[in-house]
């Protein structure tokens, strides 16, 4: 009997981790490929003459456009399919768009298959971890929500990294070979997807859990402020992940090797971030994890305004990378949290959050590079903006927790 009991638990644990990796596949497609690749790509598709400078930046936007429709129609979808046929149509679709912007068609063309990997990368985003987390032991739901979301910032890293490569032998042949790999991971996760129903879980994780008093559900005022912190959290990234290269290569006199050497640094921390940020939430508990996150950040965001020297710069990039990924999973773990008696509004709830995200970081990506251009260049008014963002949400934070208390 023991032996029997041993078995089903190793199985179940088998599942659940092999679920975990096709989530991962999907984050890394969807929005690690399909997002941040075409940052390291956009030189290339200017110098080649596919498309001017300012249409291949609006073809850029257009990828954050369909990840706010897909973030905003992932209920919608699924209300009509269940979660494991949209999530491999999903990264089909994220593949198929791949291989389309390989031949520059049109403009209309690139667009509509930008937006397309847009939108499954929203869908995915609220479905696919949701999807997995629900069959994991909640003492166990840090880390392997982090293991998902270490996926984006594999796909930091490989834009600074692997599409150089790539674009070595011609740049539809990079578009292909990051379809190519594309498929090859959905594959990998076409059949570890869970069912719909999950497994139950183990009377001592759900000790383990109860032993973290934050982890118990709390008030409506805790989840809709938990919205906005998110959606300034955004805000809070937006200054590295668009301006990080362009500050050192041209606001501080360095050149685009080094302004690359800082992109790899900030791929490094988004590949750490989310799995040691999930162990964090492990050990402390979601909120106080997303606390820490929250102080950490604040932190990180203002140390090139402080004229602190390169070691500091090393420092800010790293950890801010490390957050654009790491902080999902806090945001994802948190909100089950709150609503752990009601787990078939985590869904909906999480969508919520992640379309309160997109729209703040469209919406900052846009006003920074209007204020960039309208101060003449002026990079620490950025970074300033990205600290009293994360200010603004950890002061809610705290102002939402004594609320609850009383």
């Amino acid at each position: 009997m023991s032996n029997a009991v041993l078995g089903g638990t190793t199985a179940a644990a088998f599942n659940a981790w092999r679920a975990t990796l096709s989530a991962a596949c999907a984050s890394l497609i969807g929005i690690g490929f399909a997002r941040f690749a075409y940052t390291a790509l956009l030189p290339a598709i200017i110098g080649s003459h596919w498309f001017a400078p300012a249409t291949a930046a609006y073809l850029g936007a257009a990828n954050l456009g369909g990840y706010l429709a897909g973030a905003l129609g992932a209920r919608v979808l699924a209300r009509r399919a269940s979660s494991v046929a949209i999530l491999r149509a999903m990264m089909l679709l994220a593949v198929a768009a791949f291989f389309a912007c390989a031949w520059p068609v049109s403009f209309l063309w690139f667009f509509g298959w930008r937006f397309a990997s847009g939108f499954a990368g929203g869908v995915l985003m609220v479905t696919a971890a949701p999807s997995v987390l629900a069959h994991v032991a909640p003492a166990r739901r840090g880390i392997a929500s982090g293991a998902i979301f270490a996926g984006i910032g594999l796909g930091i890293a490989a834009s600074g990294t692997l599409v150089p490569l790539l674009l070595r032998q011609g740049l539809a042949q990079a578009w292909s070979g990051l379809g190519l790999l594309s498929l090859v991971l959905t594959a990998v996760a076409w059949r570890g997807w869970p069912g719909e129903v999950p497994v139950a879980v183990p009377v001592a994780a759900n000790a383990r859990a109860a032993a973290h008093p934050q982890r118990r559900t709390a008030s409506p005022l805790a989840l809709r402020s938990l919205y906005v912190e998110y959606a300034l959290n955004a805000v809070a990234l937006v200054p590295h992940m668009i301006f990080l290269v362009d500050y050192v290569a041209r606001g501080l006199g360095k050149g685009l090797d080094a302004g690359a050497n800082y992109w790899v640094l900030y791929g490094l921390g988004a590949i750490v971030g989310p799995l040691f940020v999930g162990h964090l939430a492990d050990r402390i508990g979601f909120a106080r994890a997303l606390r820490v996150a929250y102080v950490t950040q604040m932190c990180a965001v203002l140390l090139p305004v402080l004229g602190l020297g390169l070691p500091a710069l090393i420092v800010s990039s790293m950890v801010m990378g490390a957050f654009t990924p790491g902080i999902v999973p806090l945001v994802l773990g948190r909100t089950n949290e709150l609503l752990a008696h009601h787990p078939g509004s985590q869904k909906a709830a999480w969508s919520t959050a992640t379309t309160s995200f997109a729209t703040l970081q469209a919406g900052a990506a846009y006003g920074m590079s209007f204020l960039f251009a309208a101060t003449s260049g002026n990079y620490s008014l950025l970074f300033m903006v990205g600290g009293a963002a994360m200010a603004t949400g950890l002061l809610i934070n705290v102002i939402s927790a004594r609320l609850a208390r009383a």
